[in-house]
C-alpha cells in the first residue's frame, strides 16, 4: 500500500490522521441499569451540579448499552436562566465515540416548573429522528429540578 509521501501530495493538503479510543473503567458487569424514569433521574442526580441547578440551564445526555446499561455522559451544554443550547451533532458524536445503543436527555429548569416547553418538545423530537437513522433510539428526555422531574416520555411526548 503506498503512502501519502508516495504520491508526492504536497504536505499542506495531506489530512491528519484521527484515532478513537474507547477505554471504560467499569466493567460491564458493573454498570448501573436504567429500567425507567424513576432510574434515569438517579442517575441524573448525581451528575447535575446541586451549586448551579437553580442558576444555570444545562443539557445533559447519558450513552446506554443494548442492556440499557449507563456507558457514560457528557454535558452538551449550559446556558443561561431561561435556556441552553442543544446540538443534535453533538449528542450524537458523543452517542457514537460511546458505542451507544440508546440515549437519555436530561436538562434542569432553574425557573423551577417541570412542565416541557415547546422548544423543549421540538428538540426531543428532532434528536429523536436523527437517532432513527443510527438505529440509537432516544428513550428519554427528563427535566430535573431541586424538587423532583419530569419524563416526557412518561408523559407521551417522545
Amino acid at each position: 500500500m503506498a503512502n501519502a509521501s508516495d504520491n508526492k501530495i504536497p504536505a499542506k493538503y495531506i489530512a491528519p490522521e484521527f484515532t478513537i479510543s474507547l477505554k471504560s473503567k467499569v466493567k460491564a458487569s458493573e454498570r448501573f441499569q436504567i429500567r425507567g424514569s424513576a432510574d434515569c433521574y438517579e442517575v441524573f442526580k448525581e451528575i447535575f451540579d446541586a451549586d448551579s441547578i437553580e442558576w444555570t440551564e444545562t443539557m445533559i445526555v447519558v450513552a446506554l448499552s443494548n442492556a440499557n446499561k449507563v456507558l457514560g455522559f457528557y454535558k452538551i451544554s449550559s446556558g443561561g436562566l431561561a435556556g441552553t443550547i442543544c446540538d443534535p451533532r453533538i449528542v450524537y458524536q458523543f452517542a457514537l465515540l460511546s458505542n451507544a445503543s440508546s440515549l437519555i436527555l436530561a436538562h434542569n429548569h432553574p425557573s423551577g416548573s417541570l412542565k416541557p416547553s415547546g422548544a423543549d418538545i421540538a428538540i426531543t423530537k428532532k434528536i429523536k429522528a436523527a437517532g432513527e437513522l443510527m438505529d440509537i433510539r432516544l428513550l428519554d428526555h427528563l427535566i430535573i429540578t431541586t424538587e423532583g422531574y419530569a419524563s416526557l416520555a412518561d408523559e407521551g411526548l417522545l
